[in-house]
C-alpha cells in the first residue's frame, strides 16, 4: 500500500467529474456572449465584467456625482437656521454633549454669525455663503435630519461609503453600483475619482475601495493635473497598426492564460483593465478635454476665476464623464477644510467661496442640458457641527466641534424632488429629531432611484451574501422622491 496517496485539490477533483472545470468555463463564456446580446437582469451571482445589466425596476437615475465634503459641514451657519442658537448665543447649553476633544470643550451656544433667506419658489433658507446653491434650490432635496450616532472622522466616512461604521475592507458605494449596473460606455472606466491637487482626503484610497471585490470595481483615479492619466498616447512610433498588432498578441496571451485559469477574478479584472486601457486612448482623450466648452461654461463653473478654478474644473469634467456613460464619478478634497474646530468665520467662508459656485453650476448645467433627471447629484459630508463653541483662547479663534447626531446633506435630479426640505433638528441643530435618515437609509435610497433593490444586490464573501448595508436597519425614504 502506498504509505502517502495522492491528494487531490479542488480544481483537480472538479477536472475528474463530469461538471469539470472545462464545462464551467464554456458555460462563463456563454455566460458573457448572452450578456453582450441582452442585459441580464440582476441576481444574486458574482459579476467580473463591466457589461450593462438590467436593474430590478424601471430606474429614476442613470449615473450619481457625489461632491463629497470631508471634515463635517457646519449646517447651523450654512443649510439649517437656528434663531433660538442665536437668541442664546453666549449661554451655557443645559443638554449632553459628546465632545472629540475634550480640552477644548465648552458649553456655550455659539450663534451663526451667517444671515439667512428663503431662495427659490420653494422658500428654503440658505446661508449668504451659499448665494450660488441658492439660484439651483428649487433643484435641490435639502435632507436635514441626517445622524450617524458617532463624532469620528474615519468612522463616518466608512459608514456613509461602506455600510458600516469604521469597518474597513468592505466595497464603497462606487463599487457597488457599479457591479450591480456595469458601465453605459466599454470605453471609460465605470467609476471615476476625481482627487485634489492638494492630496488625497482623510482615509485615502479607503474613500473608493473595491474592498472584497474584484479590482476591476475599484475607483479609477484621476491626477489631479495635466496630464490627468499617464502615458495615455503611445509614442509615435509604437502607435497605429503596429500598437493594434501588439494588443491583439497581448489579448491572445491573456484568454490563452485564462483560460487555465477559469474562474480567476483577480486575473479576469487584469484583463479588463488592459483591454479598457486601450479604448480609453481615444474616449478619455475626448472627455477630459475642456477646451471644447464654451467660454459661457467655463465662466459659468468659476474657471476664470483663481478661487474656484480648480474645483470648477473637477466639476465640468464630472459632467462630461456621465455625458459619456460613466455611471459613477467622486469628487474628494484634500484632507478635510470643512472641519473647523478653529477659525470658523474665516475657514468657513474660504471653503465656500471655492466651492458654491462650481456646484450650482453643475447643477445647472445638467438641468439645461436634459440630463439632470437621470443624473444624481450628491453634496454632503460625513459628520456635521455642534451647536457650542469649541475654544481657541479668543472669540475670534472660536469653532465648533464634531456632530454625528444631526447634520445636513442634500441630493438634486435622479428622481429626487427639488425644491423640499426634509427632516428637522432640535432647536439649537444638535439632534436630528424629525425623519431621522441614517447612511444606510441614504444608500437604499439611492440604490432605489437606480432602480435596485438594495437587499438583492449581494456579493459572495466568507460564505455569504453581503450587501451594501450589511444586514442593519434600513429603509428607502420613499418621502423625497417624486
Amino acid at each position: 500500500m502506498n504509505p502517502h496517496p495522492p491528494t487531490n485539490s479542488r480544481r483537480q477533483f472538479l477536472q475528474n467529474t463530469g461538471m469539470g472545470v472545462g464545462a464551467l468555463a464554456l458555460q462563463w463564456m456563454l455566460t458573457q456572449e448572452d450578456a453582450s446580446a441582452k442585459p441580464p437582469v440582476l441576481k444574486e451571482v458574482q459579476h467580473n465584467d463591466m457589461l450593462p445589466r438590467s436593474p430590478h425596476f424601471t430606474p429614476r437615475a442613470k449615473a450619481m456625482i457625489s461632491l463629497f465634503q470631508h471634515g463635517g459641514p457646519s449646517h447651523m451657519d450654512l443649510t439649517d437656521p437656528k434663531p433660538e442658537l442665536s437668541k442664546y448665543d453666549g449661554t451655557d447649553y443645559s443638554g449632553d454633549i459628546q465632545f472629540s476633544f475634550v480640552n477644548e470643550a465648552s458649553k456655550k451656544l455659539l450663534g451663526s454669525p451667517y444671515r439667512f433667506q428663503p431662495h427659490g419658489q420653494c422658500g428654503t433658507e440658505l446661508s449668504e455663503l451659499l448665494p450660488h446653491t441658492a439660484e439651483v434650490v428649487d433643484d435641490i432635496c435639502l435632507i436635514r435630519s441626517m445622524r450617524t450616532g458617532a463624532n469620528g472622522h474615519e468612522v463616518n466616512i466608512r459608514y456613509f461609503h461602506s455600510g458600516i461604521p469604521a469597518v474597513l475592507g468592505r466595497p464603497t458605494f462606487g463599487s457597488w453600483l457599479t457591479y450591480a449596473l456595469g458601465s453605459e460606455s466599454q470605453d471609460l472606466p465605470a467609476f471615476m475619482v476625481l482627487a485634489d491637487p492638494g492630496g488625497h482626503p482623510v482615509d485615502g484610497a479607503t474613500n473608493w475601495s473595491n474592498g472584497f471585490m474584484p479590482s476591476l470595481f475599484q475607483g479609477t483615479v484621476l491626477r489631479p493635473k495635466e496630464p490627468r492619466i499617464f502615458n495615455l498616447q503611445p509614442p509615435t512610433h509604437l502607435s497605429g497598426e503596429f500598437q493594434r498588432q501588439n494588443l491583439d498578441f497581448l489579448q491572445t496571451l491573456n484568454r490563452q492564460h485564462l483560460q487555465s485559469h477559469p474562474g480567476e477574478s483577480d486575473l479576469e479584472a487584469r484583463i479588463a483593465s488592459y483591454e479598457l486601457a486601450a479604448r480609453m486612448q481615444t474616449a478619455a482623450s475626448d472627455a477630459l478635454d475642456i477646451s471644447q466648452e464654451t467660454a459661457a461654461t467655463h465662466k459659468m463653473y468659476g474657471l476664470d476665476q483663481p478661487e474656484t478654478r480648480e474645483y470648477g474644473t473637477r466639476c465640468l469634467l464630472a459632467r462630461r464623464l456621465v455625458e459619456r456613460g460613466v455611471r459613477f464619478v467622486q469628487l474628494f478634497h484634500h484632507n478635510q477644510p470643512w472641519d473647523n474646530h478653529s477659525n470658523l468665520k474665516s475657514g468657513l467662508a474660504s471653503i465656500c467661496r471655492k466651492t458654491d459656485q462650481p456646484v450650482a453650476a453643475l447643477v445647472a448645467d445638467l438641468r439645461q442640458r436634459g440630463m439632470l433627471d437621470e443624473t444624481l447629484v450628491h453634496w454632503g459630508g460625513e459628520i456635521g457641527r455642534l451647536p457650542v463653541t469649541q475654544e481657541q483662547g479668543s472669540p475670534e479663534k472660536a469653532g465648533r466641534d464634531h456632530n454625528g447626531q444631526g447634520f445636513s446633506i442634500w441630493m438634486a435630479g435622479g428622481g429626487v424632488r427639488g425644491g423640499m426640505t426634509f427632516g428637522k433638528t432640535d432647536v439649537f441643530g444638535h439632534h436630528a429629531v424629525e425623519n431621522i435618515v441614517t447612511p444606510n437609509d441614504f444608500q437604499a435610497t439611492v440604490m432605489h432611484l437606480f432602480g435596485l433593490d438594495y437587499e438583492q444586490v449581494a456579493f459572495p464573501h466568507r460564505n455569504q451574501q453581503q450587501i451594501i448595508t450589511a444586514g442593519r436597519p434600513a429603509r428607502v425614504v420613499r418621502e423625497i422622491i417624486s
